[in-house]
């Protein structure tokens, strides 16, 4: 079965340590990071990759649903599979469950290396306004965007060295009056779609059919296996 993974490049690192374990063997093609921003830039980006794809059986999509940026996606010449989770955060931390009683706790911002590595993220939002604008006016926007947080948790996925980013996000969590914490993740999910153990946390869609708003519920569950 000719197989190819479509992912995002925030999780690049991830996905590297997926495959060496597992020694899966599948080609990867990355989706440039930040799209996920603007939902209908990353349906037509992925859709546009998608169409590109010639003489596949499979195409195994990392991704989450990312604020409806998966909606319409289809293929009409080869399956697809795609973890059944709301965004990616899941998909690091191991389940949306894990995901909602660590929000359920406290108002949680999370963060990875890849977040740090590739996107245009909460820190280099900071450092770019403190450059612009001095210190009291950065506060203020800050205090906009991160109103309802308290927590700045650094996902510990195990593809990366935490030393190479705490130094930076606890001090940009001292700066912003967020508690700053490390919690262990798990890549239990992407294991699972690399090696086809696809089972009710997966959606698999056959050549035609296309992703949809309802295959999850809000824990992040499915509630259709011909929907997302």
């Amino acid at each position: 079965m000719r197989t190819i993974i479509l992912a995002c490049q925030t999780l690049r690192r991830e996905i590297s340590l997926v495959l060496e374990q597992t020694k899966v063997k599948y080609p990867v093609v990355y989706i440039e990071s930040g799209l996920h921003n603007d939902p209908a830039a990353l349906r037509k980006r992925i859709q546009e990759q998608l169409d590109m794809f010639d003489n596949i059986d499979v195409v195994l999509l990392v991704f989450g649903f990312c604020g409806n940026g998966l909606a319409g996606i289809k293929s009409e010449k080869f399956k697809l599979v795609i973890p059944k989770i709301h965004d990616c955060i899941p998909m690091l931390l191991g389940s949306a469950e894990k995901r909602k009683a660590l929000s359920d706790e406290m108002g949680t911002y999370f963060l990875t290396q890849g977040w740090l590595d590739y996107e245009k993220n909460i820190i280099w939002e900071y450092e770019r306004c403190l450059k612009r604008h001095g210190e009291n006016r950065t506060q203020k926007v800050m205090n906009t965007m991160l109103g309802h947080y308290k927590r700045l948790l650094i996902i510990d996925t195990g593809a990366y060295q935490l030393e190479e980013i705490i130094p930076r996000t606890k001090e940009f969590a001292r700066q912003v009056g967020l508690q700053h914490e490390v919690r262990k993740g798990s890549l239990r999910l992407i294991v699972k779609l690399f090696m086809g153990e696809w089972d009710d946390e997966m959606l698999v869609l056959e050549p035609g059919e296309e992703i949809t708003i309802t295959a999850i519920s809000d824990d992040g569950s499915a509630v259709s296996h011909s929907q997302i």
